[in-house]
């Protein structure tokens, strides 16, 4: 891959996980984003008990994207062969993270509603 392009790596990923599935994972981050743009615009405020909760939640977000692709991918964690496998599993690791936390802090917060004392 001489020359990465964002065309490039969307055809990627849809070889990788399929085009519905692909798709269906940018609306539904897109849908998340949104929704937490929401929150933070309604709220002016982060709520520190719900990021706390939130933040709870990024080792299962963690686990889960990893395992999320190596099962796509039909691989297992003895195929990690390099230190570039390395980086990706734990950029895979963080990404999976952070999208946890957003979503049980936007969740939390549709919830719940707006909370004016804590």
């Amino acid at each position: 891959m001489e020359d990465p392009t964002i065309g490039t790596f969307i055809a990627v990923f849809e070889e990788m996980f399929g085009g519905a599935l692909f798709w269906g994972m940018v609306v539904l981050a897109l849908l998340i984003t949104a929704a937490y743009l929401y929150v933070l615009i309604r709220d002016r405020a982060v709520s520190w008990r719900k990021f706390l909760w939130a933040q709870l939640a990024m080792p299962i977000g963690a686990i889960a994207a990893v395992w999320f692709v190596l099962a796509i991918t039909k691989s297992r964690l003895a195929d990690i062969g390099g230190p570039i496998d390395l980086i990706i599993v734990l950029g895979i690791a963080a990404l999976g993270a952070v999208g946890a936390a957003i979503l049980v802090y936007t969740v939390q917060s549709l919830i719940k509603g707006k909370q004016t004392a804590e």
